[in-house]
């Protein structure tokens, strides 16, 4: 399955028993990728995913959490981002990293986590690249280190330095944002793994009809922004396909692209983007779209 289930909406629920409906809807739709971090409903995440790791096998399972940003800056910028806000907390420190490390596997339940991505480490870049990199290396519980960012600047300043093995990138690899593209271009031709993160800019390509209420990139579309994706619902739909169907599809158009990580927050929102990954898309549409 090449679809990821993104912990962040569950983190925000007050209701622990769809949290793990939603998780369990993800296992019995093939999704066995599943991605948290500590900043998801400070620690709900978390909780929420070990409980249902309980009922998994390990070995079929891969699991990702993240260090270094501690806290957002909207406890749920998911499902209430107008919410109160805070100052955002991060911690680059060797020390923060190995104390977070072993909080996530506490909270997970778990001996080892599959892969640690270094959270949003643009501002703080040298040193992350000095502390948190290296002190990630050196924990046995461990397996794979990467970063997950909204800055391709930053992540590919770190693909060449050879820091990561994995890279998870956020808002700019979409039907809508191609930014990425020579970061995924770096990235092939370094052998790092890619997931793709937010296919659905947030919301505006999540319907089949966009409204001028959808949010993209967590605020509202500019008339531009929203008549292009209007376009693009035209052109998906005299193709026999969903506007979201599109947006899951396309990141995996580069080959450096292992995975779509997309978060859910209701079994029905997992059964619903489980179905429209599976669904095929015919090859004239990508060019029409580009």
């Amino acid at each position: 399955m090449t679809l990821a289930f993104g912990c962040g909406p569950i983190g925000g629920l007050a209701d622990r028993d769809q949290a793990l409906a939603t998780l369990a809807a993800a296992w019995d739709s093939g999704i066995r990728h599943f991605d948290t971090a500590p900043s998801y409903g400070d620690g709900a995440g978390e909780e929420f995913l070990g409980l249902a790791l309980r009922e998994w096998p390990r070995a079929e399972v891969t699991v990702s959490t993240k260090v270094g940003r501690v806290r957002m800056a909207v406890a749920d910028p998911y499902g209430a981002p107008d919410g109160p806000r805070r100052e955002p907390l991060f911690d680059f420190t060797a020390r923060a990293a190995e104390a977070s490390v072993a909080t996530s596997l506490a909270r997970l339940g778990l001996g080892h986590l599959d892969l640690v991505l270094v959270h949003d480490p643009e501002n703080d870049l040298d040193l992350a690249v000095r502390e948190t990199f290296p002190a990630l290396r050196r924990m046995s519980a461990v397996r794979a280190v990467g970063v997950g960012t909204t800055s391709v600047d930053a992540a590919r300043h770190l693909v060449g330095l050879g820091a990561v093995d994995v890279v998870m990138i956020a808002g700019a690899w979409s039907l809508t944002r191609r930014d990425a593209a020579p970061l995924l271009d770096d990235c092939a031709a370094a052998g790092v793994d890619v997931l793709a993160a937010a296919p659905f800019d947030s919301g505006l390509l999540a319907c089949d009809e966009p409204g001028e209420t959808a949010s993209y990139l967590y605020r509202a579309p500019s008339g531009e922004v929203l008549a292009r994706v209007r376009d693009m619902a035209r052109i998906c739909r005299a193709h026999g396909v969903r506007l979201p169907q599109a947006a899951l599809r396309f990141p995996l158009r580069h080959p450096a692209v292992s995975r779509v990580v997309a978060g859910m927050r209701s079994p029905g929102e997992v059964r619903e983007n489980a179905a429209l990954m599976a669904a095929p898309v015919p090859a004239a549409l990508w060019d029409q779209l580009r």
